[in-house]
């Protein structure tokens, strides 16, 4: 085996429901709350606890309005989430790619 270091994994990402959040962010460019909680089967608390821990390291942001009296909030990733998880996709194909 590969002398691969999956502890440098961004542990941001390594999350089913952040990695779903990040890749549909990523290729959509934004996308708002009640999609990505469709999307993601998640629940509105799961889904917000997983945005916030992303939101506090900097790698989304987050676009507040409101629509017919209603809140909408937008998600979008910023330029270094948009890097770090082109780094994590890369590291963890390498990961994958080196154990097979």
């Amino acid at each position: 085996m590969n002398d691969y270091d999956y502890k440098k994994l961004d542990s941001i990402f390594h999350s089913r429901i952040r990695l779903a959040a990040a890749s549909l962010l990523y290729h959509d460019g934004s996308a708002d709350f009640n999609w990505l909680k469709i999307q993601t089967g998640a629940s509105d608390g799961n889904l917000t606890t997983h945005l916030r821990k992303m939101e506090e390291v900097q790698y989304i942001k987050i676009k507040k309005s409101f629509s017919e009296r209603k809140p909408h909030t937008v998600y979008s990733l910023t330029e270094d989430g948009r890097k770090a998880f082109e780094k994590y996709v890369k590291m963890l194909d390498s990961f994958i790619r080196s154990t097979i």
